[in-house]
């Protein structure tokens, strides 16, 4: 974030500025609110069971291995987190909805097939958790949705130590990136219809999708691999549900298939989308 303020400090374009107040804007507000419990919490309230509360009581609780208190984050460190916490919590879950609307509008023929699922589950009522665990169609729709548009293109990641990858050894400190975007396309991994919206590749579960079972990877892989992929799945899958069990939806006219990555991969050009209640 420091980095990207530098950055847009260092090119003063209309956007730019417009960025920096943007996060200047959110920032004064996190900070307003994080001092406002912390001054709560000194005064003796309980800490509340939300993101800011565990962070802020996992920061005056830190003990080192001899049970002596250690520096927690700073203020500005809680409130960074608070952001990143926010910004891949939510907006990567909405552009996953999104690319499924639009795809889904390309292909009537999976829609109705995923509706059908739904609606034998609970018909119109409110899809349980049991149930969410039951949908299989609707499940491979967000696999395939989430190879063919990956919300984040890219995943990097840094060595820590002298490492052979490939028959090559890499020291400390190398910074690799991992192209999501490109081998979620790769023909020799998937085949020739790669481009193609074919969610039946999903039918056998993620390891048999692919010739290469680590080929999909949206949340990334390994011991960082997002610790949100089971809540966002599932709150896809909830939200998708509700919108199938009220609507049809089609493509506006005025639509433009237009991939474009800024941070993440989203519509250029929105995505207007005509619902028809059911």
């Amino acid at each position: 974030s420091k980095l990207g303020d530098s950055w847009q400090r260092s090119f003063p374009t209309k956007n730019n500025r417009r960025m920096h107040q943007i996060n200047k804007e959110i920032e004064s507000i996190l900070r307003g609110i994080i001092a406002k419990r912390m001054q709560a919490i000194q005064e003796g309230e309980s800490t509340k069971d939300d993101l800011l509360g565990l962070l802020l009581e996992s920061n005056m609780s830190d003990t080192d291995e001899n049970g002596q208190s250690t520096l927690g984050m700073s203020a500005d460190e809680v409130m960074e987190e608070c952001k990143l916490f926010y910004f891949a919590g939510m907006e990567t879950t909405s552009i996953l909805l999104t690319w499924t609307m639009i795809v889904l509008s390309m292909h009537p023929e999976w829609q109705d097939r995923a509706r059908e699922e739904v609606l034998g589950l609970s018909g119109k009522h409110k899809l349980e958790y049991e149930g969410v665990n039951r949908l299989k169609i609707v499940t491979m729709i967000l696999y395939e949705v989430l190879r063919l548009y990956p919300p984040a293109t890219v995943f990097t990641r840094k060595t820590y130590k002298k490492i052979e990858i490939g028959g090559i050894t890499y020291p400390a400190g190398v910074m690799f990136e991992m192209p999501v975007l490109y081998i979620h396309h790769d023909t020799d991994i998937w085949g020739e219809d790669v481009h193609q919206f074919k969610p039946d590749r999903f039918a056998e579960g993620i390891s048999k999708a692919s010739k290469d079972p680590g080929a999909f990877f949206p949340f990334g892989w390994g011991p960082r691999i997002c610790i949100g992929q089971n809540f966002a799945l599932l709150e896809a899958k909830m939200a998708l549900c509700m919108i199938l069990q009220r609507f049809e939806f089609e493509l506006a006219p005025s639509y433009t298939h237009t991939p474009h990555s800024v941070m993440m991969l989203r519509p250029m050009h929105g995505a207007p989308i005509r619902l028809h209640t059911i």
